[in-house]
């Protein structure tokens, strides 16, 4: 989901002049065929190449091929697909001080081992491991020994070159012991998003390390070895912990597979339902936002909550949900993001012009510590208070799940309300053939004149526009069964009843 090819950050241009292949990579590149889930692909590469130019002093190599043979690719598609892997490694780090004496995050342990590697993928692995680091200890260097630390739990996404998608989770911890020490940060990578599981798994690795690392390999060899449960399903996983003996634990993965990854508490909890609306409103339209806050799990869980509130558009720009030091010139892209800053990098991030700038930090004077001052107007008046009628059914007490349905059902009606005619307006010339979307009339057919506006100019986004290829390219056999489609008739169905007793 990021974009940003770090190597021409700080150049500055205009946008791509295409809208239907408008990208997020900056002036200077010429990338307009790639798809949505590559526009992060040249961040983590470029990444990588960052921390070897800042080692060497010289400009990295460009990297040998990592791709494997067709029948391996085939085997390890297989493999994900089967849910055999819970996930591909898991990492821990450390900071260690160097002779400049200063604190440099580094991996202390990794599992599974991979060993039968090449030397060109031995040395990929290692580079992507070592920029795995700087993402577990954003920060960067500015670390020394601490005797007191809270836990705390975030997630990141990667996509490489070949847009190929990786989760990050982290849980970053202080290990027991007295006096001064350094945190922990154990990080698990996953081609599976399912944060509430994952958080789970996390709490485990932390009991276990109460007692020694030596009790996390078991557990983890276990996790790796058993199937990825479907939606809804469970499954038990079998582990020994020195004064509670075997235990089986039970993981369950939520029904509703759009929601797994995020958390709603978080973001209801930093912010009223009035400044969610206004951030929600300047997502829409695709603008820069920056979300600043001191812990890393309220930046990670504020912004992948803000991204599901588009269902069932995707964000296609730059979504870096905790930007480390060493990327902090992201914020200069002239092209949408969503970022999440800490707050002591919090100057650094917010001299730009034409963002919005939402801080989160408890205590805080004001919320939006910049913006362009149209938040509040952009959506339709009588939507917007629905959105709001609809939230008031939560309360600060509100479980996840009671969350995962109040919001849902609180934003999704919007889009139906705005853009759930789309369908009417793809006309096919046959059966399988293409349909091509009259965006003209689809506008004209809206009778109220402030969703008529804020519909022509949502049309515009990439999100929309990508949207409805994907409608355009759809078989028509598949027409009604994707979950938006059902929303769209159970609601239109609710209006016909209405209009019959009325």
């Amino acid at each position: 989901m990021n974009g940003v090819t770090l190597s021409n950050v700080k150049k500055r241009g205009t946008k791509a002049n295409s809208r239907k292949h408008r990208s997020v990579f900056l002036p200077g590149e010429d990338q307009p065929d790639m798809g949505a889930m590559k526009r992060f692909s040249t961040l983590f590469s470029s990444f990588r190449g960052k921390i070897s130019k800042d080692r060497t002093g010289k400009e990295p190599d460009l990297p040998a091929s990592t791709e494997l043979s067709h029948v391996e690719e085939k085997a390890k598609e297989q493999r994900y697909a089967s849910g055999q892997f819970f996930f591909e490694y898991l990492v821990v780090v450390r900071p260690k001080k160097t002779k400049d004496g200063i604190y440099e995050p580094q991996i202390i342990y990794q599992f599974p081992k991979k060993d039968g590697m090449v030397r060109f993928q031995k040395e990929e692995e290692e580079k992507t491991l070592k920029a795995l680091t700087l993402f577990c200890f954003p920060e960067g260097v500015n670390w020394a020994p601490l005797s007191e630390y809270p836990s705390e739990t975030f997630s990141f996404v990667l996509t490489d070159v070949d847009g190929t998608r990786k989760n990050g989770y982290c849980r970053r911890l202080l290990p027991d012991g007295k006096g001064a020490r350094l945190p922990e940060a154990y990080c698990i990578i996953s081609n599976l998003a399912c944060f509430g599981l994952f958080s789970k798994i996390f709490d485990e690795v932390e009991q276990r390390r109460k007692f020694s690392m030596a009790m996390i390999y078991p557990f983890m060899q276990s996790l790796r070895e058993s199937a990825f449960p479907a939606p809804g399903h469970t499954v038990n996983i079998k582990s020994f912990i020195p004064e509670r003996g075997t235990e089986i634990i039970s993981l369950t993965r939520p029904t509703d597979s759009w929601l797994e990854h995020v958390d709603f508490r978080t973001l209801f909890k930093c912010l009223s339902d009035e400044e969610v609306l206004q951030v929600f409103a300047a997502t829409v339209l695709e603008r820069r936002i920056i979300f600043i806050a001191d812990e890393l799990g309220t930046l990670s869980q504020v912004i992948h909550a803000v991204a599901v509130l588009l269902y069932p558009f995707i964000w296609q720009h730059t979504l870096i949900s905790i930007v480390p030091e060493i990327l902090i010139d992201v914020v200069m892209a002239p092209t949408p993001y969503l970022l999440g800053v800490q707050k002591s990098l919090a100057d650094q991030a917010t001299d730009q012009t034409e963002l919005l700038v939402v801080d989160l930090s408890e205590g805080r004077k004001e919320t939006f510590i910049k913006c362009m001052g149209d938040e509040d107007t952009i959506l339709p008046h009588k939507l917007k208070d629905e959105i709001k009628q609809a939230l008031s059914a939560k309360n600060e007490k509100s479980s996840l799940e009671e969350l995962n349905r109040v919001v849902p059902e609180a934003f999704l009606p919007f889009f139906i309300k705005t853009v759930g005619h789309f369908a009417k307006y793809i006309v096919r010339k046959g059966k399988d053939q293409r349909g091509e979307f009259q965006r003209t009339n689809f506008c004209k057919a809206i009778e109220s004149k402030s969703t008529r506006r804020f519909v022509k100019t949502f049309v515009q986004t990439q999100m929309f526009d990508l949207f409805i290829q994907e409608m355009e390219q759809r078989p028509a056999s598949q027409d009604g069964t994707g979950l938006f489609d059902k929303k769209i008739a159970e609601y239109q169905k609710r209006m016909r009843e209405k209009a019959k007793k009325n």
